[in-house]
């Protein structure tokens, strides 16, 4: 198959796009298990696109990093010619054409993105982080800046040759405090610390610069080693039609981490997070974690399966809705509403085979239910000390 095979035809859903350029990753990914279930066998079928992510504000200039040096031969470093091209856009910003290619990335120096620009890789171009012993890096960093788009090919961290022991910073894309961001059509793999990760931009003695806007979209984040995603101080946050799985190494070991981090007066938080159409799995612990000042999370139409303690958890989230998502094969419960959970709404989802650390099966007889109940604890827990909980009719098979 030729490279260029793999650019969108006329009436290939984007899922399948993705798709196809996954199965390039195959020797690179974290066994059979690993993210392509999403596609094929998982409830995300390529039909079933639910969301098309927005592109952002860019001017008209095109540059590719073949003419400023970088060689994608998988032996040389690319990281400063990838960068010179990055830094040739004009003010107005433009597009950056990764060709084919294995690069190879000092991800300690990372690939830093502008305003109005499109880092655009071809289906079967990697970044590829070096082996390094840093406790914190990113292959890519997006840093307070706005308008700005990421696509296409593959980020594959260095979490197997990685020559230190502590840390968990080690990212694949980095975004701090950055405004109107779509990252889109990618895999990223392996990083010593998340997948991707969304959070703001610290200030010495000042208040955090919070990111805004962002669209993650059709997105394989697995094999990570802190979280697929890592959602902190993010005000308007959409993710769909995405993968988030097997990971597995340092605490939290979510799929998704929705955690803010406490910023100058300790009460940091985020805001208007929305995650549909998505697949949490296999992750060491939970498919989603939430802590502490949440507010306004959505979470639907997503497939919770398989995970080694609970499926979701919250604590301290302030209003949040879960509703037609499926929770299945979870170690634990299911979905948990941890002490401080105010003003939460839970209905029309889907419950089996949850607390397989007890061996539990298929009951005999399904049934819906509104409300709680001893019975369903293996699926479903509000904690006494949860507040406003309001759970509906949802359906136990």
């Amino acid at each position: 198959m030729k490279h260029n095979e793999l650019a969108p035809v006329a009436g290939m859903p984007r899922r399948e796009f993705l798709r196809n350029s996954i199965l390039l990753a195959l020797p690179l990914a974290t066994g059979s298990a690993m993210a392509l279930t999403v596609k094929t066998g998982g409830s995300l079928a390529a039909s079933e696109l639910v969301y098309v992510p927005p592109t952002r504000t860019r001017g008209t200039a095109v540059v590719d990093v073949a003419n400023y040096g970088a060689r994608g031969d998988g032996v040389h470093d690319d990281t400063a010619a990838i960068q010179t091209a990055i830094n040739a856009l004009p003010s107005t910003g433009g597009t950056v054409v990764v060709p084919a290619g294995n690069y190879l990335i000092d991800a300690l120096r990372s690939l830093k993105l502008r305003n109005y620009m499109h880092l655009k890789l071809d289906p079967a171009a990697k970044l590829i982080a070096k082996p390094n012993g840093s406790a914190r890096y990113a292959v890519v960093t997006i840093d307070v800046i706005h308008d700005v788009e990421v696509s296409g090919g593959q980020i594959v961290g260095e979490r197997d040759q990685h020559t230190g022991t502590s840390g968990e910073g080690g990212h694949g894309i980095l975004v701090k405090g950055a405004s109107r961001i779509t990252i889109r059509d990618i895999l990223v793999q392996k990083g010593w610390g998340d997948g991707i990760s969304v959070g703001p931009r610290p200030q010495y003695q000042k208040p955090y610069i919070y990111s805004r806007d962002v669209v993650v979209a059709n997105v394989v984040c697995t094999g990570n080693r802190r979280n697929g995603l890592s959602i902190t101080n993010v005000i308007g946050m959409k993710v769909y039609d995405s993968e988030f799985s097997n990971t597995n190494g340092t605490s939290p070991q979510c799929g998704i981490d929705v955690e803010p981090n406490g910023d100058i007066d300790g009460k940091g938080y985020n805001d208007q997070v929305w995650i549909e159409n998505c697949v949490m799995r296999g992750n060491a612990k939970y498919g989603v974690n939430v802590w502490r000042r949440s507010r306004n999370l959505t979470i639907t139409k997503c497939t919770i399966d398989g995970n080694k303690s609970c499926g979701i958890v919250t604590t301290g989230l302030n209003t949040g809705t879960f509703t037609a998502n499926t929770f299945c094969n979870n170690m634990k419960t299911g979905l948990f509403i941890q002490t401080g959970s105010n003003n939460v709404s839970i209905s029309g989802n889907v419950s089996y085979k949850n607390y397989m650390s007890q061996g539990t099966s298929m009951r005999l007889n399904p049934f819906y239910l509104t409300g709680t109940s001893s019975k369903i604890q293996k699926d479903l827990i509000v904690a006494k000390t949860a507040t406003n909980t309001n759970v509906g009719s949802n359906y136990y098979k």
